[in-house]
């Protein structure tokens, strides 16, 4: 089955999405600042709608918009709306966190994995902020640490999704099965099914990914 993941910014959307075909959601606020961590309210309220309807919900941990370099005290308000998420019965989360070279903060994301309680957990397209050639040594790190998924766009978004499919390839083909890689940017209802065929996945990410 292919999984249409929605990025919704609240609880508003999330039926029409449903009955549009939508199969996964990715509750984020502020996607205009690429996504930030909803409100206690919004989170409670999509999980009961989401665990009536046994759709999962995978919840943006994000402290604001800007770059992904988090100091101690952004990192503890992750941490509390990691355990806030947990304790809703969120399926999974998103996040990612970088040093100032965009390279993975390695010890930020150890905290941050611990925090997650076993939930799945995303890294979000920060991975596309890492320089290409440290990308591989990325992926390596992450499936090694127990993330289930890269969303990435297999370049800056400034491009359309068609100029960054070989990336997207190389991205795949490096993860070797080992962590799921989720294409995202640019894909709509009208190119969902194509490229999903193009590079044989099985899991994609948009805001228009149905029709609603």
């Amino acid at each position: 089955m292919l999984i249409k993941e929605v990025a919704v910014e609240n609880f508003t959307d999330i039926p029409k999405q449903f009955a549009a075909g939508a199969n996964r959601f990715e509750l984020c606020d502020n996607l205009a600042v690429g996504g930030t961590t909803v409100s206690k309210g919004v989170m409670s309220e999509t999980m009961h709608y989401a665990q009536d309807n046994q759709v999962p919900v995978m919840a943006m941990i994000r402290p604001r918009g800007g770059n992904f370099v988090y100091n101690d005290t952004e990192l503890k308000i992750m941490e509390a709306d990691l355990f806030q998420a947990q304790q809703l019965g969120v399926d999974g989360v998103v996040f990612g966190a970088l040093d100032t070279d965009n390279q993975l903060d390695t010890d930020a994301m150890e905290f941050l994995i611990a925090a997650s309680g076993g939930m799945q957990i995303t890294f979000h397209m920060a991975f596309d902020e890492i320089p290409s050639d440290a990308q591989l040594d990325a992926l390596a790190w992450l499936s090694e640490h127990d993330i289930d998924r890269v969303l990435t766009h297999g370049g800056s978004l400034d491009k359309p999704i068609e100029e960054t499919l070989p990336h997207l390839q190389e991205i795949i083909d490096w993860s070797n099965g080992l962590i799921k890689i989720v294409p995202g940017g640019g894909i709509t209802a009208d190119n969902v099914d194509e490229i999903a065929t193009n590079l044989n996945v099985k899991e994609l990410h948009g805001t228009k990914i149905v029709l609603k």
